[in-house]
């Protein structure tokens, strides 16, 4: 089975991410930080699907470390940081537009998982 057979949705839990990477799936990490709170998507050929709990859940994380040890321990090496998207001030009148999902990717920042 290679990575496109396999069935990829919306989530993924640590074990399809682990059976997926096995099998040749070479995601494009996203870590995203939103006052705190981590998230972790998987940019693919196909789509993007976010890292869930067993039940299906978005899986939460306070810090980057326990996301670097999951990670890094399916043998993926680095991701990209990035930041809830914040277009402008209204406040002041600093006018601003929203960032694209490939802007917040090509502006983030690397980080290393091992």
């Amino acid at each position: 089975m290679n990575a496109h057979a396999y069935d990829l949705h919306d989530r993924i839990t640590l074990k399809q991410l682990a059976n997926a990477l096995s099998h040749g799936f070479t995601p494009v990490v996203e870590i995203e930080s939103m006052d705190g709170i981590y998230t972790v998507r998987f940019h693919h050929s196909t789509g993007v699907c976010e890292l869930a709990d067993a039940e299906g859940n978005t899986r939460t994380f306070l810090g980057t470390g326990e996301i670097r040890d999951l990670l890094g321990s399916l043998g993926l090496s680095h991701g990209v940081l990035t930041w809830s998207d914040q277009c402008g001030d209204e406040m002041i009148g600093v006018p601003g537009h929203a960032v694209t999902p490939d802007e917040m990717l090509a502006y983030g920042t690397r980080i290393a998982f091992r």
